[in-house]
């Protein structure tokens, strides 16, 4: 027989008999998925063995082909990022083929060895492990939970921060969590007013925050920051823990933790840009409001990483780069987002964003019966606000400048532009909750401490000239 014939035939064969798992399904399973389907983790059951996996063949088939699993929310072709968790077309396809096949499980010599996770520290051992100071408790059932832990850092010098790891303290309850920086006292004054460990905190850390140190989600790998960048930690700052919660079923306790490595310096600057509307107002019964909003970059800036936030209401996702030459650099794009799986984007390789490029942020909205996460029925109108049924539209852009002496200027440029936008759409705070007018009045004060007190009369004249009439 010719040999072309026999391998054709081979080839029939192979197809006819079909996935299994040994073979495809499990190498599939072990890559994207056991991270956090194992023994103690967040998710409800383990991936790793054929009968664990074989029983749940039609779930796994219909939540893959839905792309509700892996949770990678971020749309290919808008961004390329780190750590992603997309299934392709084939893979996907692989699994639907293996459930209507019965889930067979194949020749046991095909099966890989299922993947080791370390238990210890991935990215060294820090030289600072912060823990929240008591066990938080978790409900057996209920709605999901989000509080934030205060940790004092006791810092009597700025210091800089090159590596971020979190270890969950109980993986089965932990979602995510983000870490913030406070050099205002005022989260420990919010958690000083509550009797449990730290306090409530939807939507947002409920401060102005001084800094920030990125976050966490399953499967996440630590955070270590490129050659000469560093998160700079200010003298005197706290650190917050913002945690997500899931109840397991049964009460739970947690306390986790965050270790911290330090450098001597970092030749970079690393800040943020905040680009979102407080303007929002969204119909009972709206199914497509759109809202958009932007930022034009003062100076060049090395692009490392994007944190979108909305929250229940919101459907789609997109952020753009527009260049000072016309040209659209796509940041990132989420066509069915999630609240309960948001997290931080880093991507693989940073962008380079001249001067002069304008950010631009578009989010969809439903305020229907249609949207299955509304909070409301019937629906109701929702505006900006920091409750559960109140709405969000903001993205988060981590930037690296030259030098740690840009920061500050670069900061200051942003929230004049900020403001100055502000007073050109017209808009009214008044509406805002209380918490809200609270952190507009801290952003004052932050942004003369920021700046050594060194803002000039006429320019903080006129922010205060801004912000006050609208806390009233």
């Amino acid at each position: 027989m010719n040999y072309k014939v026999l391998l054709g035939l081979c080839g029939v064969a192979a197809f006819a008999a079909g996935p299994t798992f040994n073979h495809d399904v499990a190498p599939l399973l072990y890559q994207n998925c056991a991270g956090c389907h194992r023994p103690g983790q967040v998710a409800p059951f383990s991936l790793l063995t054929y009968q664990d996996a074989a029983r749940r063949a039609q779930l796994l088939a219909a939540v893959t082909a839905k792309r509700y699993m892996p949770p990678w929310k971020a749309e290919p072709g808008y961004g390329h990022f780190q750590d992603e968790r997309r299934l392709t077309d084939q893979q996907i396809a692989i699994l639907a083929e293996w459930a209507k096949n019965g889930a067979p499980e194949g020749d046991p010599k095909q099966k890989p060895t299922p993947p080791q996770f370390a238990s210890g520290w991935q990215a060294g051992k820090p030289d600072a492990v912060l823990t929240t100071a008591q066990a938080f408790p978790i409900p057996a059932d209920g709605v999901d939970l989000f509080q934030c832990f205060v940790i004092p850092l006791n810092n009597d010098t700025d210091k800089f921060v090159n590596k971020v790891e979190f270890h969950a303290g109980n993986p089965k309850v932990v979602h995510h969590a983000l870490f913030f920086l406070d050099a205002s006292g005022e989260a420990r004054r919010l958690d000083a007013a509550t009797p449990e460990p730290g306090y409530p905190c939807f939507g947002g850390p409920g401060i102005v925050p001084s800094g920030g140190l990125g976050g966490w989600a399953p499967g996440a790998s630590p955070e270590v920051l490129p050659q000469g960048m560093a998160h700079v930690v200010d003298k005197g700052a706290d650190l917050v823990i913002q945690i997500h919660y899931h109840p397991s079923g049964k009460p739970e306790t947690d306390q986790s933790s965050v270790g911290l490595t330090f450098t001597d310096t970092s030749t970079k600057g690393l800040t943020f840009v905040t680009i979102g509307s407080r303007r929002i107002d969204l119909p009972a019964g709206d199914a497509h409001r759109v809202i958009t909003a932007s930022a034009t970059l003062p100076r060049d800036v090395e692009l490392i990483g994007i944190t979108p936030h909305a929250h229940l209401l919101c459907k789609e996702m997109r952020v753009d780069a527009r260049l000072p030459d016309g040209k659209v650099e796509p940041l990132i794009r989420i066509d069915d987002w999630d609240f309960n799986w948001q997290g931080q984007y880093r991507y693989a390789r940073s962008i380079d964003l001249p001067k002069g490029t304008k950010v631009e942020m578009r989010y969809v909205y439903d305020n229907s019966t249609g949207n299955p996460h509304n909070p409301s029925n019937p629906p109701r109108n929702v505006k900006f606000g920091e409750q559960t049924t109140d709405e969000m539209g903001f993205a988060f852009l981590q930037v690296a400048l030259p030098s740690r002496d840009d920061v500050r200027p670069f900061r200051r440029q942003m929230l004049l532009s900020f403001i100055e936008q502000a007073l050109i759409d017209g808009d009214d705070f008044s509406g805002l909750p209380l918490r809200t007018a609270a952190n507009l009045r801290l952003a004052v004060k932050a942004f003369d401490a920021n700046h050594d007190g060194k803002l000039d009369t006429e320019e903080r004249a006129r922010f205060l000239a801004f912000i006050e009439p609208r806390l009233k």
